[in-house]
């Protein structure tokens, strides 16, 4: 196993109790409690380094999503010619569950969340894994089988997968991001994405966003045998999911029969937030659950944490939590989601982004622009002629000039367009030090 965070850990506990001789090689710090975890099950393990020796040993290496297929190490493996897989299609061999399975650059942890929500109250037998929740591989280590599992799935988990095959696949959408995993070449991340369809047969279901003109191109050069149900917010639709006039329903035209839902009352605002209810309901009826039942989950369901979360009010000016925003279309929606007169939170690190997209949108809402990070030079050189640009190098900095910008009735929107990883650990930690400055603030401290 490369890598000892939760995918590796889980692998190699699942690879143990079936009888593998599991060596775990991390090249930084084994967490406490997963070496506990290592040690609990006799595994061997090793951090701070690879021994390659020992590594060219295997029959084949489980390797963690967070470590790029062009280091050094992975091309000797494939040299060798030791299969290097995800953890997914690992511990997909030693389960007989169906797999509901959810990638996209955009919505795809709200819409795994939603789905597995959704048939969970349903009373299907079902469990939550992949790039959320829990290790999948643990999960089917600890040999609790169950009827569904509904993953979360990144490109880079994707990558090493070949055998597996989801009996749903729902492609939420493909955006430009993390382009310098893939030599700066989006069909290479295209492709990548489409993975999830491999290995589907008839009886499957591939759900894709009409209005992604990413998606749909590709879609038109490929021949499906699976049922294949598109969703959209821009056109109707004979077959799929879509929202139409004022977008307070969503229709839902599936195996020969119509469906309206008020969608008025519900938590989940935005247009994004439609993309995910309709795909997740699609995802759900297909796995057999009623309809009448879906509409309670969905009306009941919270925003996630870091997702256009609104976190205070200052002075009159709301305060939003965006900081899973890493990429550029993520900034465009939660930009479309809150009111005008914005003060746009943008920095990190830089994947690559191509900000233009962004150009319109922050030209009609975004009063300024506060850029937060190391280096801002992408964003000023991006919108320095556009709107007013500051920058800052720190959460302090950056919240004292959103209060000079910022008046009452406006909205400071943390959406950083990047990763966290040049002033924060991760993202999760970026928007818990926002909310807490938030709170704060509103405290008079």
């Amino acid at each position: 196993m490369l890598g000892a965070g939760e995918s590796g850990v889980g692998a190699a506990v699942l690879a143990a109790k079936k009888g593998f001789d599991v060596l775990v090689s991390d090249n930084g710090t084994i967490k406490d409690s997963y070496r506990s975890m290592l040690d609990k099950h006799g595994i061997r393990y090793e951090q701070g380094g690879h021994t390659l020796s020992a590594i060219l040993e295997a029959v084949a290496v489980i390797k963690s999503p967070g470590i790029r297929n062009d280091l050094p190490i992975i091309l000797e493996i494939q040299k060798h010619n030791i299969p290097v897989i995800s953890e997914i299609e690992f511990a997909a061999r030693y389960t007989s569950a169906k797999f509901v399975c959810i990638t996209g650059s955009n919505g795809k942890t709200t819409t795994t969340m939603l789905t597995y929500n959704i048939m969970r109250d349903a009373g299907l037998d079902v469990a939550l894994g992949g790039n959320v929740g829990k290790s999948f591989a643990m999960q089917v280590a600890e040999d609790v089988d169950h009827d569904y599992y509904v993953l979360e799935l990144s490109s880079f988990q994707l990558d090493n997968m070949y055998d597996f095959r989801a009996d749903v696949a729902v492609l939420m959408n493909i955006t430009p991001d993390h382009l310098d995993r893939y030599n700066f070449c989006m069909q290479n991340y295209t492709d990548s994405k489409f993975r999830i369809i491999r290995n589907q047969r008839k009886e499957d279901l591939f759900v894709y966003f009409a209005d992604d003109p990413i998606s749909t191109a590709e879609v038109e050069k490929r021949t499906f045998v699976q049922n294949v149900m598109p969703f959209s917010l821009a056109k109707q639709l004979p077959q799929g999911a879509y929202s139409q006039d004022d977008g307070s329903k969503i229709i839902l035209n599936y195996n020969e029969k119509k469906y309206e839902i008020n969608i008025s009352n519900i938590q989940l605002k935005g247009r994004h937030n439609k993309c995910n209810i309709m795909a997740s309901l699609l995802a759900a009826l297909h796995c057999g659950v009623d309809i009448q039942s879906a509409i309670k989950t969905i009306t009941n369901f919270q925003p996630l944490e870091h997702r256009v979360e609104p976190c205070g009010e200052v002075d009159g000016v709301v305060y939003v939590n965006d900081s899973k925003g890493t990429n550029v279309d993520s900034v465009w929606y939660a930009l479309d989601s809150v009111g005008n007169n914005v003060v746009l939170i943008l920095g990190g690190v830089d994947k690559g982004n191509d900000y233009s997209q962004l150009f319109d949108i922050v030209e009609r809402k975004v009063k300024a622009i506060v850029a937060m990070g190391v280096d801002n030079t992408p964003i000023i050189k991006a919108f320095g002629n556009r709107t007013k640009v500051v920058d800052t190098h720190s959460l302090e900095e950056c919240l004292a000039q959103c209060r000079q910008l910022a008046e009452s009735g406006d909205t400071v929107l943390l959406s950083p367009a990047c990763a966290s990883f040049d002033l924060f650990t991760c993202y999760e930690q970026r928007g818990d030090l926002f909310k807490e400055a938030v709170r704060r603030m509103m405290n008079g401290k």
